[in-house]
């Protein structure tokens, strides 16, 4: 079972789930998932994905979905994710992330699954004391987001003293790029994630991107991000769902390249690749932001995993996507 299924990362995920076999089932509850997503994966397998329209929530739901379909693991990327977004309002995401995520494994312990895969994110870290963040790193996060994620990792340890299971968390950097066949990408409204904004201004979409904060500790006094292409974050999933059948203890891991790239360098790289120049706006710090979070993934190589793509090739599926090529 895949929760979020039908988002940007979920539905990247049950396209390498589908490509690799394995019979999946989505569960989402369209707050921002799109239906047609899921259909263009099933385009592009040639598999038909059963489709369940509902909340990650709904722990009698869940239990129904776990016995139609004989579910024996399940994904869970149904979460808020906007960090300033939870600044605003941290009630919410505490309620949607870590009330809802509870019942989710709740729901799933006790009908019997047994391997859980929980998508989780760097913000658990804060402002990192050291650079690049291992896995072993304090978690000091400084936002609500980044918080209700610490809470679920917390969870899901405890209920393993309670149930036969076993999970990995993924702490993902920068989740950036596209599928290939362009049906893929990244869609969001409102749009908060830097790469998409910066192809947008370079479509003219939208009329500028506006820069938080120039004044970081930092080469060009901009934040510094690891991206990673979605397609390496969607093998993540895989691997850790192997290691787990494979007897893998539970773990946390991070994914991430290990090579940071400012706001400036991004925006300079979607120029370079599309061939038109971006409008920037210079503007203050946004509240909640950590300097420079770059990851150590040398824990997740470890069980097989290694990512494929830099910025440029991030960046060009992107396009790719945003500019409707290959659609």
């Amino acid at each position: 079972m895949v929760s979020g299924g039908a988002g940007y990362i979920g539905s990247h995920v049950v396209k390498r789930l589908v490509e690799a076999g394995r019979p999946v089932v989505v569960l989402d509850n369209e707050s921002t998932g799109h239906r047609e997503t899921v259909r263009a994966v099933e385009a592009l397998t040639g598999r038909e994905i059963p489709y369940i329209p509902g909340d990650a929530g709904d722990g009698d739901g869940v239990r129904r979905i776990v016995e139609e379909y004989r579910v024996g693991a399940a994904m869970h990327f149904a979460a808020k994710s906007v960090v300033a977004e939870s600044v605003r309002h941290p009630e919410v995401y505490f309620s949607e992330n870590v009330a809802k995520g509870i019942a989710f494994f709740r729901a799933l312990c006790e009908a019997g699954v047994s391997r859980i895969v929980l998508s989780s994110t760097a913000a658990v870290y804060g402002n990192p004391e050291r650079v690049p963040i291992p896995e072993e790193h304090p978690v000091r996060p400084i936002n609500p987001y980044g918080a209700s994620k610490v809470m679920l990792e917390q969870v899901l340890g405890w209920l393993e003293t309670t149930f036969p299971m076993r999970w990995v968390a993924l702490r993902y950097f920068n989740a950036a790029g596209a599928d290939p066949s362009g049906r893929l990408g990244e869609r969001h409204d409102p749009e908060t994630h830097l790469i998409p904004i910066v192809l947008e201004a370079a479509m003219g979409r939208r009329e500028r991107v506006t820069v938080f904060g120039t004044d970081y500790d930092t080469p060009d006094g901009t934040c510094i991000r690891d991206y990673i292409h979605v397609l390496d974050l969607a093998d993540a999933h895989l691997e850790a769902l192997a290691a787990l059948e494979g007897g893998h203890p539970s773990a946390i891991f991070n994914v991430g390249t290990g090579r940071g790239h400012s706001v400036l360098e991004v925006i300079r790289m979607a120029e370079e690749v599309c061939g038109r120049t971006v409008p920037v706006e210079l503007g203050a710090r946004r509240p909640g932001d950590p300097p420079v979070l770059v990851a150590d993934g040398g824990r997740l190589r470890e069980i097989g995993w290694q990512p494929r793509y830099g910025l440029r090739e991030i960046m060009a599926s992107a396009w790719a996507w945003h500019s409707g090529e290959g659609r």
